[in-house]
C-alpha cells in the first residue's frame, strides 16, 4: 500500500489560494502550484492523520509493522489482523507482566488464540516469617497446558508455543508444553 500516489487527491492546502493578489489570476502561477499541490497533498493528508497512523487500532495493517517494531511486539503477518492489534496495543503491558504466569497465558493468547492453563511455579519459593526455616525446595519445572479455541480451534503450532514460552519465561525456568485438543478432563467436575 502505498500513500504516495492517490490519484486525484486535493490539497486541503492549495498553494494558488496563498498567493498575493499579484499572482492570483496569473495562469502559469497557477498551474504550476498546482501541480505542487499535487505533489504535497499526499504529504498533508499523512500528517492530518498521524494520530490514525500511531493508533495501532486504526493504523493501516503495513504501517502495523513498523508500531509493533517500536514497542517489541512480535508481529505475525499470517495471524488474523485484529489479534496483530490488540497484540501491539496491548504491547507495553505484556513487557509489564514479561516473566509471570499472568503474562505468559495472555501472550499465549495473543499470539495463538490459545486458552492456557500454567502448572507449577518456575522454582520460585519464598517465607513470609523472617528468620524461620527455608522452605522445601520446590519443582522447577513449569507445565503448560494449551487448548486451541477460537479459529484456530483444532490444530496449534508447537514450535510457535515453545517459542512464545522461551520469550516469555525467565531463562532459568525448564517448561514442559502439553497441547490438549480439548478442555482437560476434570475441568468438569
Amino acid at each position: 500500500m502505498s500513500r504516495a500516489a492517490v490519484p486525484g487527491l486535493p490539497s486541503r492546502h492549495p498553494i494558488g489560494e496563498q498567493l498575493p493578489a499579484l499572482y492570483a489570476d496569473d495562469d502559469l502561477a497557477q498551474r504550476l502550484t498546482a501541480g505542487l499541490d499535487t505533489v504535497l497533498a499526499p504529504v498533508f493528508s499523512t500528517l492530518d492523520n498521524l494520530p490514525s497512523y500511531l493508533d495501532p487500532r486504526l493504523a493501516p495493517p503495513d504501517f502495523l509493522v513498523w508500531l509493533a517494531s517500536w514497542v517489541g511486539a512480535a508481529d505475525d503477518p499470517r495471524r488474523p489482523l485484529e489479534l496483530r492489534r490488540e497484540t501491539v496495543a496491548r504491547a507495553v503491558e505484556l513487557h509489564r507482566w514479561r516473566g509471570t504466569k499472568r503474562g505468559l497465558a495472555e501472550a499465549l493468547r495473543l499470539a495463538l488464540d490459545v486458552r492456557t492453563e500454567i502448572v507449577g511455579d518456575g522454582g520460585a519459593v519464598w517465607s513470609a516469617t523472617a528468620g524461620s526455616d527455608l522452605p522445601p525446595e520446590p519443582d522447577a519445572e513449569l507445565l503448560v497446558r494449551v487448548v486451541p479455541e477460537g479459529a484456530r480451534a483444532g490444530r496449534v503450532d508447537v514450535d510457535r508455543v515453545h517459542e512464545v514460552v522461551r520469550a516469555m519465561c525467565p531463562v532459568h525456568v525448564a517448561f514442559r508444553v502439553e497441547v490438549l485438543t480439548g478442555p482437560p478432563a476434570d475441568e468438569g467436575n
